[in-house]
């Protein structure tokens, strides 16, 4: 049981610090690439959706691999290189005086990048799966707390220095390293461990392996689509409210402290509740459903007040995530959790290709100076749709579903 308990706070740790780092840079990105590349708010924006799409392309790639290479090798090695090339990424990014050279720190973390799919398979390793929604909470919490402090302090530090947030951001992933190099205990036991095999570890082998469960198709393609409208969020939510409201790094990073602050106390303490009251379908469904009003709302918004009072709303999406991965992590044995994270990673990074690329080029189109209409809240517009198709496609699926989430018989 300790060992569980430990495992379960590294996990929590690691995906703070994680998006801790990630939150940091947030606040003045927008303010960065326009130094760095001299161009528009508008222009700027793009960009930023071209770097997210590079990374995600390489992750597509690679992540079949790194998450059969965790079946075979277990956790914590594939955990720890991941987050030491997190570190470099940063460190290269603050150091960069052009923009290539931004590039190059994307192709690293592309490759190596299995943070979230290692730590979410060593849940797996730790739980029962009555428990597994609730233990994935966990990692919803630690991203809520991640945004709490992460924006706070890159504006703060933006403020100060632009490229200050980067080096922070680097040396907040090398520390995290070091402490899974010394406490972290490998949670996958060499019994419980298979062979690699290549054949799985690509693209087209994953989807012949999620044949073999036909509940995971339906559920994968759900969250694929949901996913590509849920990153308005990293890719446009800082140039939204920049161009709509004025806002200034400081003040975006207060926001997203704010949704982090709600992300927490939803996934760190009302899923615990709800998940048990109402099961993991009906719980996934309330939370597309809030995701959708949201971006909604906050597309439409007035003012800065308006896109607040949205937030609330948002932060009851934090329940869809856990539920749906909670759902998918119970139709797979234990030595399958490396690829079934590997392929949610994969699937996740087409989402990453598509949804920063409509995004931020639909925003940029729309703000530009020659628009014929003018309408920046259109990426959150774009994400509503998204989320309405996802919860159809969601919806067909969960009828053969209990309400533990597990398919029935019939």
């Amino acid at each position: 049981m300790s060992s569980k308990r430990h495992a379960l706070t590294f996990v929590t740790i690691t995906v703070f610090i994680d998006t801790l780092g990630f939150g940091v840079i947030m606040p003045v990105l927008p303010a960065f690439l326009t130094e760095l590349t001299g161009t528009s708010l508008s222009e700027s924006s793009a960009i930023a959706g071209y770097l997210v799409v590079f990374y995600a392309s390489l992750q597509f790639l690679f992540a079949p691999i790194i998450g059969n290479l965790s079946d075979r090798y277990g956790r914590r090695s594939v955990l720890l290189v991941s987050l030491f090339f997190y570190g470099v990424n940063y460190l290269i990014a603050g150091l960069a005086t052009t923009l290539w050279v931004l590039f190059i720190g994307r192709i690293l973390t592309g490759i190596t990048s299995a943070t979230y799919a290692s730590a979410n398979a060593l849940i797996a390793d730790v739980s029962p799966p009555e428990e597994r929604a609730q233990n994935f909470g966990l990692m919803g919490m630690a991203v809520g707390l991640g945004f709490i402090f992460g924006p706070a302090v890159g504006g703060l530090l933006g403020e100060w220095d632009l490229r200050a947030p980067f080096f922070a951001a680097a040396g907040l992933a090398f520390l995290n390293t070091l402490y899974g190099l010394f406490f972290l205990k490998e949670t996958l036991p060499p019994e419980r461990r298979r062979a690699f095999e290549w054949r799985r570890a690509n693209p087209i082998g994953m989807l012949t392996q999620v044949r073999k469960y036909p509940v995971l198709i339906g559920l994968i393609a759900a969250m694929f689509i949901y996913n590509i409208g849920h990153h308005v969020y990293p890719s446009n939510w800082n140039f939204y409210t920049i161009e709509k409201f004025t806002w200034s790094p400081f003040e975006v990073g207060l926001s997203m402290a704010l949704v982090g602050i709600l992300m927490a106390l939803v996934q760190g303490l009302l899923i615990r509740k709800v998940i048990p009251l109402w099961g993991a379908p009906r719980a996934a469904f309330i939370g597309f459903s809030c995701a959708a009003v949201a971006y909604l709302g906050i597309a439409f918004a007035p003012n800065s007040l308006a896109v607040y009072v949205w937030c609330f709303v948002s932060a009851m999406a934090g329940l869809a995530g856990p539920a749906v991965t909670s759902i998918m992590s119970n139709q797979v044995p234990q030595n399958e959790q490396g690829e079934l994270q590997g392929i949610n990673a994969s699937v996740s990074s087409i989402g990453a290709i598509i949804g920063p690329l409509l995004m931020t080029q639909s925003f940029a189109w729309f703000t530009a100076p020659d628009t014929p209409i003018y309408f920046p809240g259109v990426a959150f517009l774009c994400a509503a749709v998204l989320t309405l198709v996802a919860i159809g496609i969601f919806a067909l699926n969960v009828r053969v579903l209990d309400p533990s989430g597990k398919a029935t018989s019939s």
